[in-house]
């Protein structure tokens, strides 16, 4: 891989904590990834917008306020009808695990709850844009 890790961080929808969002971002930027971050209140349009924009190999969704099962796969159908598959849409925040099984089959990447460790994040990352980039 001869170009960094193009990464978003993106906070959907009404959301106003993003503590944890540029938690996320300041660890992807140590780990040497770019790391764009949108801001509050985007709309999945937006974030799409900006994701092909800057010609991401990710696209990393904060959600704390319960809309995940409605801002995640409208992400995802803006990113399949804009060709863009080769970008992976990951996520994190309070998300009970019977939704995490649901949007996951849908073609969500890994969601992560509180907690997680983001070296584990950070891994994740590398590792998908590493086997799906296309070079």
């Amino acid at each position: 891989m001869d170009r960094k890790i193009r990464v978003i961080i993106a906070k959907a929808g009404l959301d106003g904590h993003d503590r944890g969002a540029k938690v996320i971002a300041a660890a992807l930027r140590d780990a040497g990834m770019e790391v764009i971050y949108t801001g509050l209140r985007k709309t999945p349009e937006m974030i799409v917008e900006a994701a092909l924009q800057e010609d991401v190999d990710a696209i990393g969704v904060s959600i704390l306020s319960g809309a995940h099962m409605t801002i995640f796969p409208r992400i995802l159908n803006l990113i399949k009808e804009k060709g863009m598959n080769d970008v992976l849409l990951f996520g994190g925040g309070i998300i009970p695990q019977q939704d995490i099984d649901s949007l996951k089959k849908l073609g969500v990447g890994e969601l992560f709850t509180p907690g997680a460790s983001t070296i584990d994040i950070v891994n994740y990352v590398k590792g998908w844009v590493q086997k799906n980039r296309n070079s």
